[in-house]
């Protein structure tokens, strides 16, 4: 048991509320237990100009912390242009990527911005989980109205980490968890189980073979449940062969 009375392979409080954006085409609040991140998603009728010509279209994000997401002030310039915020944009960025046939998105563009709220450990997966929402929402819209010509969504995309503590694998770690465990992974994976990207480190004690395996397993049940949360609000609208 964990000093939030969780179990060792339990996951956060999750809720996501989509359309909490009167203006984006796409919107979501996500919420692991005390993080909540805000995900909008833009359309712009133009891919990136080294695009052009191609065909294709681009899936792209910001992330940001607002200045009281945490326990002290953040300097909003500082927040918007540190090296973290930089290596976590292009981590969801990439994430988002997996989702979306991008020759079927054609020469288009979709901005996804994850702001967060409130940070206490984990706001990068929480910001690909709400991010995907948000996307598959806006290409929805699009859809719809003809904007695009198919929805392009070819996989669910979501994100959780992953800890070793004390030969104990834990699942979703807050901020008191992810600030004092020795080994700390973020795994991002389709609905296919394919991993889209595997982050890890061991600050102090390395890990064995075995172990990291073992916290594979985890993530991928962790995501399993993020895309039962995800379908409760996209599940509709998403099409695919087979499924």
């Amino acid at each position: 048991m964990r000093a939030d009375g969780r179990l060792f392979d339990q996951l956060r409080d999750i809720k996501i509320t989509p359309h909490v954006s009167e203006y984006a085409e796409g919107s979501a609040l996500v919420e692991f237990g005390k993080t909540k991140v805000l995900c909008t998603a833009t359309y712009e009728p133009k891919a990136p100009q080294w695009l052009v010509g191609t065909g294709a279209g681009w899936v792209t994000a910001e992330y940001g912390m607002l200045p009281r997401s945490t326990h002290t002030r953040i300097k909003r310039d500082k927040a918007m242009n540190s090296g973290r915020t930089q290596e976590i944009s292009r981590l969801i960025g990439r994430s988002l990527r997996a989702a979306v046939d991008l020759k079927l998105l054609g020469e288009k563009q979709i901005i996804v911005d994850c702001d967060v709220l409130n940070a206490d450990g984990g706001t990068r997966t929480a910001s690909v989980t709400g991010g995907f929402v948000a996307l598959a929402l806006a290409l929805k819209k699009l859809a719809d109205v003809s904007e695009i010509k198919a929805n392009p969504l070819i996989n669910y995309v979501s994100a959780i980490s992953v800890g070793l503590h004390e030969g104990n694998i834990l699942l979703d770690l807050n901020y008191d968890e992810d600030s004092a465990i020795g080994t700390d992974m973020n795994f991002v994976m389709t609905d296919k189980g394919q991993f889209v990207e595997v982050q890890g480190t061991a600050e102090h004690l390395p890990f064995t073979r075995d172990q990291l395996f073992k916290m594979m397993d985890t993530a991928e049940k962790g995501c399993k449940e993020l895309f039962i949360h995800q379908a409760a609000v996209v599940g509709a609208i998403y099409q695919i062969a087979g499924k």
